[in-house]
């Protein structure tokens, strides 16, 4: 058997083993909970252990959880739009508020000829308390309901945190590997032309041999410096990702065991993704909101009814209590009144505005319904493929671990060949 021909099945074989653990990188969509047990099974002393130079996937995950620029946004904007809540029932709570009237009137007669000049000042306070506001009351359910949908919306995107955590950091793996495949390649190719230029020179072959073990070294040769950076690269989108350094990451056991998923049934998958799907749900209290903000629009016709209590205190001129007075003597002083009683308004025509926002809210209400019924095909399709996604890849790693056997089989039969 001619030495090159060997040297390929070894570098074969070699790539055979290295396609098969990135085989088992790619099974990142199993489940959150495959992620956690390679860490756990694969690293579990590392908690327990002083912290060394590399770095294992909950680190990582922990890192993005702390630092991660995207996730703080969307606390932030959970942190602003649960306000809508507090905004909505204020609107139904009492309203205090006070101020003063300060005024200077001058006054000028012609017959008799005079001219008067009269200072007021006048304090107040005003309670109102709103008693049927129908308006209101739904704006309130539907700042409720937004709120409900803005929280699960947060969890999904922390949930997606985790993902993306396990991406890049089996990112990183999966070109390392990729990297020492191709360093291997490229170490049997140059070892292949080096036999070659060794056979040339000694007239056992001729030219065409060494250009092609030639071509075939320079081609490995580019293929390790892609890989090369890949390395970086993926390394870079880890440091984007938690905005930490990192020496290198812990990689995976070879025995992490490779099962199909439980239950293995599709429609079982769809089902729990109906019931459980963050993005689902909160597409569910979309439309509560929207439901909500119709029927506000619509009480935009009822009456609205209202207590107020009024305090005032000042000049009598500012109160209207004006001279000659009822009781006959003039008066000069300071004067006090108090107002208790209810505020009815009956809408009665508005341009047609009330009448244009119903049937705006109208169609944010299909608009509303319809993306909710987009994402649930969606999932039901995600789903789907997911199921068939993991059991394919299952069968595939299975049977790249049979070529592996095979081909240590065809090395062994080689070397005894040769």
């Amino acid at each position: 058997m001619p030495a090159r021909n060997y040297t390929r099945y070894a570098a074969r074989l070699y790539c055979a083993f290295i396609f098969e653990r990135r085989d088992r990188l790619m099974l990142r969509k199993l489940s959150l909970a495959l992620a956690v047990s390679c860490a756990s099974n694969g690293m579990a002393w590392a908690a327990e252990a002083p912290l060394s130079t590399k770095t294992d996937l909950v680190s990582v995950y922990q890192e993005a959880v702390d630092n991660n620029a995207d996730l703080a946004a969307a606390r932030a904007q959970y942190g602003a739009q649960k306000e809508v809540v507090p905004q909505a029932r204020a609107g139904l709570l009492p309203n205090i508020s006070g101020g003063a009237d300060l005024n200077n009137t001058r006054t000028e007669l012609d017959q008799p000829a005079l001219t008067a000049t009269r200072s007021s000042t006048v304090y107040q306070a005003t309670l109102s308390q709103p008693i049927f506001r129908a308006d209101r009351w739904f704006q309130l359910q539907a700042a409720k309901s937004v709120n409900e949908q803005a929280s699960l919306q947060l969890s999904a995107t922390e949930q997606n945190m985790i993902l993306q955590s396990a991406e890049s950091y089996f990112n990183v793996l999966r070109s390392q590997d990729n990297l020492a495949s191709t360093k291997a390649e490229e170490a049997a190719f140059k070892r292949q032309l080096d036999q070659s230029n060794e056979r040339f020179d000694v007239g056992l072959s001729d030219k065409t041999d060494v250009l092609q073990s030639q071509a075939s070294y320079d081609t490995a040769r580019a293929n390790r410096i892609l890989a090369q950076r890949q390395v970086e690269d993926a390394f870079e989108a880890l440091i984007t990702l938690t905005n930490r350094q990192y020496n290198s990451l812990q990689g995976i056991v070879h025995t992490l065991p490779i099962l199909a998923p439980t239950p293995n049934d599709a429609k079982a998958w769809v089902d729990t993704a109906a019931k459980q799907n963050l993005n689902l749900l909160a597409s569910n209290y979309a439309v509560d909101a929207a439901e909500d903000t119709l029927r506000q629009r619509k009480a935009g016709h009822a009456p609205t009814l209202d207590a107020i209590a009024q305090y005032k205190k000042g000049d009598n001129d500012g109160l209207g209590f004006t001279n000659p007075n009822p009781t006959g003597q003039r008066y000069g002083g300071d004067a006090e009144q108090r107002t208790i009683g209810l505020q009815l308004s009956i809408p009665i025509y508005s341009g047609g505005l009330t009448s244009s926002q119903v049937r705006e809210s109208y169609s944010q209400l299909t608009q509303t319904e319809q993306q909710r019924e987009s994402l649930r095909r969606q999932v039901v399709e995600n789903t789907r493929n997911l199921h068939r996604a993991v059991n394919t890849d299952v069968e595939q790693v299975q049977a790249r671990r049979q070529s592996i056997i095979s081909n240590q089989s065809a090395v062994e039969a080689t070397e005894i060949g040769y």
